[in-house]
């Protein structure tokens, strides 16, 4: 015979046999409320979470384009004037970049000298106008300081210029330096093809060969026509893409082709600006580098200035974006 016995503690109801201990019929209902009370506490802690991580999370706002505006003659000329304005209100800082400059030129000079390669003088000559734009870095800092009415400072200026070095501006850098190795490589393409592999005791050497036969006269022609080519492209890439880049926060694709923008819109200007800057540098250089200490800051001040011109500010741009957005 089987006898059943019900227990019943805290509304719990157990049944047992006689040959056994009891066993639980079912599970205790407060229990099973209590953990779904818990569930959905921990439910609606982790929505809440949830939603403050979603509102910590910035919005996303896309940085306007670069708005290129189109200037005149006259802009060009006033804004050399504004960058020699600039360069007198703080000269040492241009003197420095400038000693800077022209130290580098005499280097690259000595070193054609001592490696017998005379024959580079003048590519290399050519070529080191091409990196003036990333030198003058420091230039559109002394200059975009003056407009905020920033104190000027040696410690915040350079560090300006290693802290960018390491963004956008070093691969520009390395776009400036991509070219000039092109640039000289195609020298000596040339040099091999109309000259043959002649070696120069000295400068005069070479330059006697370029100027009285036939084949350095074309050598001359082509590399002038190459090198133009070569340097049109940078300037056009460079123009505006140093100050923009120093500017704003801008990715340095975005910043050339808003340069090689600004060339298109005013083409007459820009290149007119871009042969004064290589017509300025080579004069600059005959007296043995020594006239960049006061070239090299003009036209760095300067080119900050027709950046400011050729470029709307960024209040300008973000309106422009604003009803597109």
């Amino acid at each position: 015979m089987v006898c059943l016995r019900v227990y019943r503690n805290n509304n719990t109801i157990r049944a047992a046999t006689a040959f056994g201990a009891p066993e639980p019929a079912h599970q205790d209902w407060r229990g099973a409320r209590r953990g779904e009370a818990q569930m959905a506490q921990e439910t609606t802690g982790q929505e809440r979470d949830q939603g403050q991580a979603a509102a910590a999370v910035p919005e996303y706002k896309p940085v306007p384009q670069p708005v290129i505006r189109e200037i005149t003659m006259e802009d060009v000329q006033a804004a050399f004037y504004e960058g020699l304005n600039d360069f007198r209100a703080a000269p040492a800082y241009g003197l420095f970049f400038g000693a800077v400059y022209a130290a580098g030129g005499i280097l690259m000079l000595a070193l054609v000298i001592a490696l017998d390669a005379v024959y580079l003088a003048y590519p290399l000559a050519a070529g080191f106008a091409l990196i003036g734009p990333f030198v003058a870095v420091g230039l559109y800092e002394v200059s975009r300081r003056r407009d905020r009415g920033e104190a000027l400072a040696w410690g915040p200026i350079l560090g300006v210029i290693f802290s960018q070095s390491k963004r956008e501006l070093g691969w520009m850098a390395f776009v400036t330096l991509f070219v000039m190795i092109i640039w000289l490589y195609q020298v000596r393409l040339l040099l091999a093809l109309f000259l043959g592999f002649q070696s120069f005791a000295t400068l005069g050497a070479f330059l006697n060969v370029v100027f009285t036969t036939p084949e350095g006269l074309l050598f001359l022609l082509i590399g002038n026509v190459v090198g133009a080519l070569l340097a049109l492209g940078l300037f056009s890439l460079t123009v505006i893409s140093f100050p923009l880049l120093l500017d704003r926060d801008v990715d340095f694709i975005t910043a050339m082709i808003a340069s090689v923008k600004s060339v298109v819109m005013n083409p007459k200007p820009m290149i007119a600006w871009g042969l004064f800057i290589v017509l300025g540098l080579i004069l600059a250089s005959i007296p043995f580098f020594l006239g960049l200490l006061i070239i090299l800051p003009a036209l760095g001040h300067a080119s900050w200035r027709l950046y400011q011109k050729v470029v709307a500010p960024a209040e300008e741009a973000s309106a422009e974006a604003a009803p597109a957005a």
